[in-house]
Formats: structure tokens, sequence, C-alpha cells
């Protein structure tokens, strides 16, 4: 790679070991993709896991005097003050996240811990170089917003966020960001929960940049959201376009760049009901709890949530998972007490992927996402998957159908 003399600098040491220590992992990502050079970031977020190796490393740097040269935001572990004050989570579990908190309050990041930072507290522009980690994060970042960014992992999003560079490959550079499979979608289209299962359709869709033709016109955050993460549940994709709607795909010509694709596929309500039915247990049963927030619920499905249980009780509990922004929000606006009277409970900074649910091992669930039906399943935690007002049924019942 061909270095600036500030870069080489950094990778020479003259700004400390810890950046060094960055550096040094940039180049060596940047050589085993034939990248030339480095180029700027103006943005980063970086998704923590507050797990052993993740903490090993943000430590490591820290103790290396590493600082972050472009702040980056960070996912969710869990709400220290909330499960501790609720005894539900181990002094080690406990202890791991704070450290992790330190860890990254010394590098200097912004302490959002929050997994949907493109929605409302770190939103690029069209064509802005980044470098995004987080599985629902990259594919909106491109295919939404236009900006440029490879699918980071944690650690080298972090090194992109203390050296201030990422090396210049893959979706950076404009040939690499054509679609190359057409995906047809004669699928209804109604509700986020749909763009859920539409993502789930990622063995169909195959490798490559999907181009979906025949959704509305007018699509959510929300729905947006739920595509990119079940994309990455169901597959791996840094980006996708939506024809007439994201900005690289003005037409469908655009999208693949006047090349042909590689692949036509067709999406059915059928399929969509084929693959619920492999991810989900079966309906019909008692439910034991009901979450949601994977990725975070915005304001708006909160205020959703609140006016469909105004006044009522929950026969189970429920749970909310969102930004502290829209924790906050809530609460001003007497949405978290009108959801807390009703038995549930909205819940900051938290991620369903973490020890802090270890009182609901062995119990079945109620989602509306299948990437939270997912990744808990390794901590013994089940869920029915279901639309969303089906959900808060099932928690003012007790049951699914």
């Amino acid at each position: 790679m061909k270095l600036t003399q500030e870069q080489q600098d950094m990778l020479d040491g003259k700004y400390g070991k810890g950046t060094a220590y960055a550096m040094k992992i940039q180049v060596a990502i940047g050589e085993s993709f034939d990248a030339e050079r480095m180029v700027p970031i103006t943005r980063a977020h970086v998704a923590l896991s507050n797990q052993e190796a993740d903490l090993w490393f943000a430590e490591k740097l820290l103790e290396a005097g590493a600082k972050c040269r472009i702040a980056p935001t960070v996912n969710p572990g869990f709400c220290l003050s909330f499960f501790k004050d609720h005894s539900m989570v181990s002094k080690e579990d406990a202890d791991l996240m704070q450290r992790t908190h330190n860890a990254y309050q010394g590098l200097g990041a912004v302490l959002s811990y929050n997994c949907t930072p493109y929605i409302d507290t770190n939103v690029p522009n069209y064509k802005e170089v980044i470098a995004f980690s987080e599985s629902s994060a990259t594919p909106y970042v491109n295919s939404v917003w236009g900006a440029r960014t490879n699918r980071e992992g944690a650690n080298s999003a972090l090194c992109a966020a203390i050296t201030g560079f990422v090396p210049e490959y893959g979706l950076l550079m404009d040939e690499n960001r054509k679609g190359d499979i057409l995906v047809e979608v004669k699928a209804d289209m109604k509700t986020p929960y749909d763009y859920h299962m539409l993502g789930m359709m990622g063995k169909k869709i195959g490798n490559g940049i999907p181009v979906f033709t025949g959704l509305p016109k007018h699509i959510s955050k929300e729905s947006l959201r739920n595509l990119g993460a079940q994309l990455n549940t169901s597959g791996a994709y840094g980006m996708y376009h939506i024809v007439g709607f994201t900005p690289e795909a003005p037409t469908v010509e655009a999208a693949f760049g006047g090349t042909e694709p590689k692949r036509k596929v067709v999406i059915t309500n059928e399929d969509l009901q084929e693959e619920l039915t492999k991810i989900s247990l079966e309906g019909n049963r008692e439910i034991d709890f009901v979450m949601f927030g994977c990725p975070h619920f915005t304001l708006e499905e909160v205020l959703h949530i609140a006016q469909k249980v105004h006044g009522k009780k929950m026969a189970k509990e429920m749970w909310i998972l969102t930004s502290s922004h829209v924790k906050e929000m809530a609460v001003r606006m007497g949405l978290d007490q009108i959801i807390s009277e009703a038995g549930g409970y909205i819940v900051p900074d938290t991620c369903p992927d973490q020890p802090c649910w270890n009182h609901l091992n062995g119990k079945v669930g109620v989602t509306e996402s299948p990437k939270c039906a997912y990744y808990p399943q390794r901590r013994g935690i089940h869920f029915v998957i279901r639309d969303l007002d089906a959900c808060i049924k099932a928690a003012l019942t007790g049951e699914v159908k």
C-alpha cells in the first residue's frame, strides 16, 4: 500500500503505540484486499460485544495510549443500572460490562449503546466514507443513505476510529456497488414485519448485491431497518438497492450499472410463510414473555405499543429494547408510564444476546424479529415469531395463536 507521510508516521509509532497497533491492523486488512491506499473517514460505529475477547482488544489499545480521532458510536451491551437494580445480573457479568464501559470511555467513544445509530444519532450523508460495523447498520448506511463503508468488524471499525483511515477497497469503490441479483417481490409488503420476513430470504437470494423491484413507493425507516437486519441474519450483505427508492438505483439499469443480473429471484407470500414455519416455534401455545427491539425500537413503535396497552394489564411481561434517546422521549411523553402500568418495561442500552436475560432460560417468548429469535437460542431462550400486533395481543392474553 502507498501510505501518506502521516499514515507512515502512525505505523512507525510517532503517534504512540496504540495508534501504531491500530494502523498495523488497518494496513494488513488493506493488503489482504489488494488496496492501493488509505482514505480518511468521517464517522464510525463499533459493534462492541462486552465479551472477553472484545474487551481484551479494547483494553490493549487503551493501555497502549490509543485515542479515537473519530469518536464512534457503539452497540449495546446491557443497561448496568437497570439490571443491577433488579438483581438480574451476576457480579461477574456486571463487572465485565463496567470494564467495557470504562475501556470505550477511555478510548473516546460516544457511549450511545444503540444498534440503530443510522436512524437518529450517527446518520451519514450521501457518499460520505465511514467505517461501520453492526449487521443492520452496514446495509442501511450503504443502501438507504448512499454512504460508503465495508462490512467492518467491531475491531476493524475501532482501528479505523483510532487512525481516522480505512483501506480503500470493496464497497468504497463505484464499480463494486452495482447490483447483480434481480429480486422481484410479489409478496404483500404492508407492514415493517413483512420486511423482516423479506430479509430472511437470504438463502434464496444468494450471495451478491440484490436489487429489489415491486416494493411500495413509500417505505418506513422501521421497514428498512428490518430488511437489512434480517438480510444479515439469513445471509451476509453489505448493501442492496430498491429501484426508484435508494439513491443509487433510480432505475433498474442504473442499479445494475448497465449489465445483466447474474440471477433472477421471485419472492412470493408463500415463500415468506414457508420461511416462517422453519424459523418459528409453533403457535397456539402459552408464552412466558414478549420481547421487542432487535434491532432497537423507534419512538414511533413505542408509541404504537403504548396506544395498544393503554389502560390494560398484560398477562405476561413485555421487554421493549431501545436507545437511551427513545427511552428518554418515552418518559417525557408519558409512554413509559403507560407501558409500565400495563406490566411492560422499556429498557435502554440493551441487546437480547446478553447474560442479563438468564432468567428467561428455558422459557418461550414471542417476538416480531427473526434476529431476536435467532441469537438468544444459545442462551436457551426460544421464540414464536409473529407480527407486532399479534405479539402485543399475546402479551395481553398470555398466549399466541
